[in-house]
């Protein structure tokens, strides 16, 4: 399929490296000011660019260069602690996220008391675009319409028709794997946009004859991974994980596919450590611009444009707008419906450990393939639930893996309740035997939004540079709990049908779901809607009370499918974009 980004980009030198500009290098006058670089705002960017807008992009971590920092090609053995976990790298030594985690130096959170919710933020140019898993599905006609359904939530001001052809192009722009099978709220995309899915592994396909039997459905997952070269970028050749980031940009990150196209059309500059803290506006409720400190000076400074796009993360976003306070605005800028900030939404998760005998002693074979799974089960119960046999409203799906992967540090830990504690020669028989024989199944569902979930200004804590912190909120309902107890019990029920041993099983779903936030897919807080006094953006992702003001991270969601929100992101953000194109070409903005 053929469109005017894919057009531009075709010959475009797919080694332009991301410059760091300064404030010193930076023009007068921008059209757009772009706050945030990961998969909204470098797409805000790159399609504002395209058009011939002139653009400032405003991150607040380091420049990062995943061609030169990528360790495509290490093992855990040439890693400290075998690339184990730690503090400072939770998700271990290679991963991606650079001075990011749960915990940022100087930059804290709050939350409420008998509250549980953790904060993932990653401060280097692209965001969670370099460390995210690439699982890139659609949303369907029913997650867009939920409360039209059965009551509960809030729907979209649009629907699944009004963003099919952006979903289209953005799957082909960034390079999606996968396959269309029709199924029920889980929609196909237009042909030959999607790239061919890999061949499943032995583990998947053994999965999917047994849940042929209990009416599950064993589909190709959708990635945001190459199997075929694109405009320059090289097939995914199976080297590391995805989370490590990609030197050969096969998987989509914006510091790869998105931002150095925009560079290269000479409409895009970008500062990294530049901590916003403001949006500024004049004396009719028009922004102006957006003030920032600099990292490394401790300066205030600002920069003036006609538009504003806040693209920061849900939250950060959220907190920029509460703390752009004024005489229009005493509550945060673009707030008068005191909506900004509620409705936080994580996604549902839990899931459990399994030990497969059918999968003992397996022959060593090659189990190459992209990082994360090559197949996944899209949510079958929504007939189930139409007729009212669950006790929840909302559906989830089914990631697994397993298999001979390279082994981490701790890969035997716990093979003592197998074997009884073997040692010596016997202990490296039973290693041989058992590995390979372990899967993981893991949930991931829909969250239905409630009161008792926002983000607010913590009034007594301000980060290092003088900015006031977010302080959360967070309570799961029953919907949610009773969705958990439900996976766990698919989750027994397909090990035992493999034969296998579910690890553990966790019945109790208060107890199986995971915190708050610790998923790391937060939307809401900055919620679109179709009455300005109960929503905060237009069907635009534009604010109701400051018409140059735009949103196009997670945070314009009014809802939170069960499916990844990262290509939902990136189409929403390219709807809005082209909109905001179109405004300014109108004199409207």
């Amino acid at each position: 399929m053929e469109n005017s980004y894919l057009t531009c980009f075709k010959g475009s030198d797919s080694n332009i490296p991301v410059p760091l500009i300064t404030s010193s290098k930076t023009k007068e006058n921008y059209d757009v000011i772009v706050v945030g670089s990961g998969a909204g705002g470098s797409m805000a960017a790159y399609v504002l660019a395209m058009a011939g807008v002139k653009v400032l992009m405003l991150e607040a971590g380091r420049n990062y260069d995943p061609i030169k920092e990528t360790a495509m090609f290490q093992i855990p053995a040439d890693a400290p602690l075998r690339g184990a976990a730690t503090p400072d790298k939770p998700f271990g030594f290679f991963d991606a996220t650079v001075d990011g985690g749960w915990r940022v130096p100087g930059e804290p959170y709050t939350t409420a008391p008998g509250t549980e919710f953790g904060w993932w933020r990653a401060r280097m140019l692209g965001g969670r675009t370099n460390h995210w898993g690439r699982i890139a599905l659609r949303m369907g006609p029913y997650d867009f319409k939920p409360q039209a359904r059965d009551g509960l939530g809030i729907d979209w001001p649009i629907n699944y028709e009004d963003m099919a052809p952006y979903y289209d192009r953005t799957e082909a722009l960034i390079g999606v794997f996968g396959s269309n099978e029709g199924l029920e709220n889980t929609p196909n995309s237009s042909p030959d946009i999607l790239q061919p899915p890999p061949k499943p592994r032995g583990y998947e396909l053994l999965t999917k004859k047994h849940c042929e039997k209990l009416g599950i459905p064993v589909i190709p997952s959708h990635l945001a991974i190459l199997t075929r070269p694109l405009n320059g970028r090289s097939a995914c050749f199976y080297a590391t994980d995805c989370g490590r980031g990609c030197s050969i940009k096969a998987n989509f990150q914006s510091t790869t596919v998105l931002l150095p196209p925009a560079i290269e059309t000479g409409n895009l500059d970008i500062v990294t450590d530049a901590m916003v803290r403001e949006v500024t506006v004049d004396e009719a409720g028009k922004a102006t611009g957006v003030s920032y400190i600099d990292r490394e000076t401790g300066e205030d400074r600002h920069f003036s444009a006609k538009a504003v796009v806040l693209a920061a993360s849900g939250c950060e976003s959220a907190r920029i707008l509460l703390n752009s306070k004024s005489n229009l605005f005493p509550n945060g800028l673009a707030n008068r419906s005191g909506k900004v900030g509620r409705y936080l939404m994580d996604t549902v998760g839990a899931g459990i450990g399994a030990q497969i005998p059918a999968l003992e002693n397996v022959p060593p074979h090659n189990e190459d393939g992209a990082s994360e799974m090559h197949m996944y089960m899209p949510w079958w119960g929504y007939k189930d639930q139409a007729a009212g046999k669950l006790d929840f409203p909302r559906g989830y799906h089914i990631e697994f893996g397993g298999g001979r992967r390279m082994p981490e540090a701790g890969q035997f830990n716990g093979l003592e309740h197998f074997t009884g504690g073997s040692y010596g020669r016997k202990f490296k028989e039973d290693a041989r035997r058992y590995y390979g024989s372990f899967l993981y199944f893991s949930g991931r569902g829909e969250m239905i939004p409630n009161d008792d979930c926002f983000c607010e200004i913590d009034p007594d804590v301000k980060d290092k540079w003088g900015i006031p912190v977010l302080r959360f909120h967070w309570k799961w309902s029953n919907h949610e709990t009773r969705q958990a107890a439900h996976m766990i019990k698919s989750f027994v029920q397909i090990v035992e049908a493999m034969g296998g041993t579910a690890l553990w099983p966790e019945f109790d779903g208060a107890k199986a779901i995971q915190p708050g936030g610790k998923i790391i897919h937060e939307v809401g807080t900055t919620c679109m809607g179709a009455k300005r006094e109960k929503s905060v953006l237009n069907q635009y992702c534009q604010a109701w009370d400051v018409k140059n003001l735009f949103v196009t991270d997670g945070g314009p969601f009014p809802s939170n499918a069960d499916k990844n929100p990262t290509l939902t992101i990136l189409a929403l953000a390219m709807r809005s974009s082209e909109y905001l194109v179109d405004q300014l070409k109108k004199g409207n903005i």
